[in-house]
C-alpha cells in the first residue's frame, strides 16, 4: 500500500464520512452475528467426566466454582498450526 493522496479538506470530509457509515454497518453486521452467537442452543453435558488436579478429584462444576452454565466455544485448526506436539 502506497502513501494516500493529499486532497482539501472537503474531500477529506466527504471520505471520512463515507468511511464512518460502513464503520456503523459493519458494526451493526456484528451486532447481529453477536445476537446469533448467543442465541445458539445448548448441549446439556449428560457424562460425568472426573479430573486430578491439586485439590484432588473435582467434577466439571467444580473447577468453575459451582457456577451452573459453562461456555464452551469449539475452535477448529489445521493440525499443522496445532500449537500442540504430536
Amino acid at each position: 500500500m502506497g502513501t494516500p493522496r493529499v486532497v482539501t479538506p472537503d474531500e477529506w470530509l466527504a471520505a471520512r464520512k463515507e468511511l464512518l457509515a460502513r464503520e456503523k454497518e459493519a458494526s451493526r453486521a456484528k451486532d447481529v452475528l453477536d445476537a446469533a452467537r448467543r442465541a445458539l442452543p445448548m448441549v446439556e453435558v449428560g457424562r460425568n467426566y472426573v479430573f486430578v488436579g491439586p485439590e484432588g478429584q473435582a467434577g466439571l462444576a467444580g473447577l468453575f466454582g459451582g457456577l451452573r452454565q459453562l461456555i464452551v466455544y469449539h475452535f477448529m485448526w489445521r493440525h499443522e498450526y496445532s500449537c500442540f506436539p504430536g
